[in-house]
């Protein structure tokens, strides 16, 4: 037997001194009445109770004490070393550790906001294993797949771009080097993350992405840095700033597009750091969805305790003392004891029957109210997972589509499968539901007999779509209709996979299979439904009229032919003084088209998604900024920024 606190046995010298010190006080407080009265009529003057009430009342406190210091020290026998089991899933991180990723466009720099994505990644993902990879040049592996986040927490710490071999940013080799270590796993999928600033890559990205999709490895590319970007630091200059070959000052710049296609092409996700956008909670919600398995976590010893068997002995000796040395003349012992047990107080009496009655009632507002009150008094993580559901359905119920999804998304960190499948079908519907409110600016109706069939759905589209194409005409910049429908169909994506994750948990779940079809015949209507607006549009664009002399678009444009004589090989024309090589000039008229086309002007090729990305891209303050004079992006690939 050892103790898990032996200095505080170092207590147990303070009894004998408590013992002392009464004693001495009780031969001190009899002088004065000895000095009172004669001896011979004390007898008479003073009357004395017995004194073995008191000695036993400090010997029951002493003895008390003694027990709950031993108790304090938690006396206990070692049982020997468990293996924890954890339920969890494997995420790999890639970090570019290339000489760019010090450039200071953001603050302090790229490579310090990569490592804080990294601590809140590992800080809110306490049951996944998490791997480290560093890639420059080439690739390596610095953590391997572990639950011990605290190693590679010490492992991101150090990592600075000195650690690169080789100079570059080769994304390929970082790729296939994860989806190799996730491979030996033995997982049918896994999440990669991976943080860098996009800079110009080597190697073959495409096969690496195919083998990638193949392992069922889920891209989620976090970009660093801004679109202005910054000058590429480096310390043995003279200027402290890198130099290209011709003495121009290297600058380095966030470039999102091959990012964005890692994540596009293997189901992952796509964001900047610092955009606003939470990227430990995009992270999770990719992650949660893959599947998770049992592994060994943390050794840790195990020890029988015995302090519980010391602490109930010293509250009834602490009780006896009081007992013993209290003087009970003129007070009724149970009567106190009685009144004690009724000023006792149920804490919880009336907080959830209230919120349940509530809910049942159909009093949605207050029954939200209540269960999102009772969610944050409670400090049990799979309690406050159920008053989450709780609140769901009341705003479900109350039509608060938003708060629904919000407290929806709560609930499904609960570890029962009712709950989470409950949560999962709840999600799904809530998520339905924004997606029809969206497209016909009301909810979807729930008594059967007004339930909408496919004509009508087709005539909400339609007339959705002609609000589409008569904004365009107002407002050629307007991508609010666009942004409606792009989001619509994301919303009833999503809920496709959560009423796939009800089937999985309880697969004779008649709700989810019947609502998953539903969204899946909207989902296929609409998709047929924009095909055939593209159809029209292509239909509806004038056709050229060929002939001769025809001029040309544009202000200023001179017409075919001319400009033939002052060619030095005009004389080879054809007629009317055309000239058969005259395709370059009209790859450059259908080039300024183009240019016009990027400054705003309407294409009638495009679907209304295609459009919609478009016009979002334009407009995204995270796509545009001013170009600071006398910056140049060096392409040099040899280099290592």
């Amino acid at each position: 037997m050892n103790f898990a606190y032996p200095g505080l046995l170092v207590l147990l010298v303070l009894l004998p001194v408590l013992g002392v010190a009464a004693v001495v006080k009780a031969r001190s407080s009899q002088s004065p009445w000895n000095a009172f009265a004669a001896p011979r009529l004390r007898a008479a003057l003073i009357k004395r109770s017995s004194s073995l009430p008191r000695w036993l009342a400090l010997l029951f406190l002493i003895m008390a004490c003694g027990l709950m210091i031993f108790a304090l020290a938690r006396p206990r026998i070692d049982a020997g070393i468990m293996t924890e089991k954890t339920l969890g899933r494997n995420v790999l991180v890639a970090l570019d550790i290339s000489k760019s990723m010090r450039v200071a466009d953001v603050r302090p720099d790229r490579l310090t906001q990569a490592k804080v994505v990294i601590y809140e990644l590992l800080e809110a993902m306490p049951n996944e294993r998490f791997g480290f990879i560093g890639f420059a040049g080439d690739a390596h592996t610095y953590a391997p797949l572990t639950v011990d986040h605290s190693a590679v927490r010490e492992t991101v710490e150090q990592i600075d771009e000195s650690w690169a071999p080789l100079g570059g940013s080769d994304l390929a080799a970082a790729i296939h080097l994860a989806t190799e270590t996730l491979k030996k796993t033995g997982q049918k999928n896994n999440a990669l993350v991976i943080l860098s600033d996009g800079e110009k890559h080597s190697g073959d990205l495409e096969s690496m992405i195919a083998e990638a999709e193949q392992a069922g490895v889920y891209i989620i590319a976090i970009g660093l840095g801004t679109e202005n970007g910054g000058s590429v630091p480096n310390p043995n200059a003279p200027n402290g700033q890198m130099l290209d070959r011709a003495g121009q000052v290297v600058i380095s710049r966030l470039q999102g597009e091959v990012m964005r296609e890692l994540a596009e092409k293997t189901k992952g996700r796509y964001a900047v750091a610092g955009s606003g956008l939470d990227i430990t909670e995009l992270v999770k919600s990719v992650v949660k969805d893959l599947d998770a398995f049992q592994m060994d976590a943390r050794e840790r010893s195990i020890f029988v305790e015995y302090y519980q068997w010391l602490v109930l002995p010293s509250i009834v000796l602490l009780i006896l003392s009081i007992l013993a040395g209290t003087r009970w003349k003129g007070i009724r012992l149970w009567g106190v004891i009685a009144a004690g047990f009724l000023t006792l107080d149920d804490a919880k009496a009336g907080g959830t029957s209230e919120a349940k009655s509530a809910l049942l009632s159909k009093d949605s507002e207050k029954a939200r109210d209540l269960y999102h009150q009772l969610a944050g008094d409670t400090r049990s993580s799979e309690r406050q997972a159920r008053y989450r559901l709780g609140e769901a359905t009341a705003a479900y119920r109350a039509e608060d589509f938003l708060a629904a999804r919000t407290a929806f998304t709560q609930s499904l960190a609960s570890e029962d499968s009712q709950v989470l499948a409950s949560g999962h079908l709840g999600m799904a519907n809530t998520l339905f539901q924004l997606g029809w409110k969206g497209l016909s600016g009301e909810a979807y109706p729930a008594p059967p007999a007004v339930i909408p069939d496919l004509n009508r759905f087709d005539t909400i589209a339609k007339e959705a779509m002609a609000k589409l194409r008569a904004s365009d005409v107002l407002d050629e910049g307007d991508s609010a209709g666009y942004s409606k429908i792009e989001s619509l169909i994301r919303n009833w994506a999503d809920a496709v996979r959560h009423y796939d994750s009800v089937l999985k948990l309880a697969p004779a779940d008649p709700a989810a299979a019947g609502n998953r079809q539903l969204a899946l015949k909207y989902l296929r209507r609409l998709e047929e439904l924009l095909k055939e607006e593209k159809e029209e549009a292509e239909q509806a664009m004038p056709q050229p009229q060929p002939g001769k002399g025809q001029p040309q678009e544009g202000e200023g444009d001179p017409k075919e032919g001319e400009g033939a004589g002052k060619d030095d090989k005009g004389d080879k024309g054809g007629e009317n003084g055309e000239d058969p090589k005259n395709n370059g000039k009209r790859k450059d008229k259908d080039k300024d088209k183009d240019q016009n086309k990027d400054k705003g002007d309407g294409d009638p090729n495009e679907s209304p998604e295609q459009r919609a990305r478009r016009i979002l891209k334009e407009n995204s303050d995270l796509e545009k900024g001013p170009i600071s004079p006398g910056q140049r992006e060096f392409k040099d690939p040899e280099k290592d920024w």
